[in-house]
């Protein structure tokens, strides 16, 4: 587990987000938790440890895809709704629920966008790095697919769930935070 503290910024420095002053950001290392571009740079870093990086939109929230705007009937929205340009709501599509913001609205169409705010755009951040340490069993267990196999939860099967978290943080070691980030 790894605690941080960031400040992300864009291209023209104005503050997007920050941690800073508040309770640092606490992920698991190694398993996507953050964008990539900033746990690639993350791995290796040490409690204490200060760094800046600029992260390129393919290893932030993506680029801008274009296919992911939609202009859609107004008449597929409910009609009681009063829909305005900024929503956000969540549209049922091919490839499942998606997060979608409204970014037109007329009398007869709706525009969405399923873009991530941040999809297309250099990102650039401060950050410390706080506490490094190990995950605990219980914050492993989400990530242990096998467990529960064995008729109930983790506690239910006798003890064979201990196995699979040894062996899970043996398979994992070179991802899991040691005294600094692997």
């Amino acid at each position: 587990m790894v605690k941080i503290h960031y400040t992300l910024k864009d291209v023209d420095g104005n503050q997007l987000d920050s941690s800073v002053g508040a309770a640092p950001l606490e992920y698991m290392h190694g398993i996507g938790s953050l964008i990539p571009g900033l746990e690639s740079q993350l791995t290796g870093k040490k409690p204490g440890d200060t760094f800046h990086t600029e992260i390129e939109p393919a290893l932030g929230y993506g680029e801008y895809d274009e296919s992911l705007v939609a202009e859609v009937p107004r008449s597929r929205f409910d009609t009681s709704l009063d829909i305005s340009v900024g929503q956000q709501f969540q549209a049922d599509t091919a490839t499942g629920p998606m997060i979608v913001k409204v970014t037109k609205v007329t009398d007869k169409t709706i525009t969405v966008d399923g873009n991530h705010e941040l999809a297309g755009k250099k990102l650039f951040f401060d950050v410390e790095v706080v506490d490094v340490r190990d995950p605990t069993e219980a914050e492993l267990e989400p990530f242990v697919t096998d467990c529960g196999s064995c008729g109930g939860g983790c506690s239910s099967c006798g003890g064979g769930c201990d196995v699979i978290f040894r062996n899970f943080r043996r398979n994992h070691r070179n991802r899991l935070p040691k005294m600094s980030i692997r």
